[in-house]
């Protein structure tokens, strides 16, 4: 047990975590994402049992967002005419507003299979057990001053 680390980061997460440089993006897969299939060039870390809310505010208190990008932070898009409602989007903004002063600018939307295009080029994919729909995220790694 280390002091001030959110409990819900496992050893392997942190080290991932950790290893990540400045501009490496991480997923944060809910329990719907083809994590496996898309992570076959990436480190995946299963964390399944945990949601995805629980999961980014605990990132977030050590992972620095990239201040050289405009939206470091990607949401994948509701597919037209799907008719799901995303109450978790909201979730997040809250969170990412306590741990950036861009709030909600720092959050991009993005289509479905760009999403999953860009997911095989992250350095990880962590797959939760979250059961909301379209709760997937990227997180692009900034750096700490």
């Amino acid at each position: 047990m280390l002091k001030g680390i959110p409990k819900i980061l496992s050893p392997q997460l942190l080290k991932v975590l950790c290893e990540m440089g400045h501009g490496d993006r991480i997923v944060l897969a809910d329990g719907n994402f083809p994590a496996e299939s898309m992570g076959k060039d990436a480190i995946v870390v299963r964390m399944d049992g945990h949601g995805m809310v629980e999961l980014l505010d605990a990132v977030l208190q050590l992972f620095p967002l990239d201040t050289y990008v405009e939206q470091p932070v990607q949401l994948m898009e509701v597919v037209p005419g799907d008719k799901v409602e995303t109450p978790i989007w909201e979730s997040y903004r809250r969170i990412i507003e306590k741990y950036d002063e861009r709030g909600e600018n720092a959050i991009g939307y993005m289509e479905r299979f760009r999403f999953y295009e860009e997911a095989k080029k992250c350095y990880a994919i962590v797959a939760t057990g979250e059961g909301a729909l379209y709760a997937n995220l990227i997180l692009q790694k900034g750096t700490i001053s």
